[in-house]
């Protein structure tokens, strides 16, 4: 299995149809649409993912098209580093 990033949604983008772009290319398991944890609105990415024939397959055809007006990009997700702490990931704090 492998997760895709994908970026550049725009903030309309509903998971069904992130889902239906993505199953012309394979079978999607799985698609995860991020949405800001404070207000709950849409941040503009997500996460799908597939076989990895299918995602290396969805990547090279989707990556740089256009979906609702924006250029998708879309590339094998990185994992993240999974920190034992309260939400701060790699250094200080850009909040404040």
């Amino acid at each position: 299995m492998t997760k895709l990033y994908v970026g550049n949604l725009p903030f309309t983008a509903t998971e069904e149809a992130v889902h239906a772009l993505f199953s012309k290319h394979g079978t999607v398991e799985k698609v995860s649409l991020i949405s800001d944890r404070d207000t709950g609105r849409p941040r503009g990415f997500g996460f799908v993912e597939m076989s990895s024939a299918d995602a290396s397959r969805a990547m090279q055809a989707l990556n740089g098209t256009e979906f609702e007006g924006r250029a998708l990009k879309v590339n094998e997700a990185q994992e993240r580093e999974r920190s034992g702490g309260g939400g701060h990931r790699g250094g200080g704090s850009r909040r404040y």
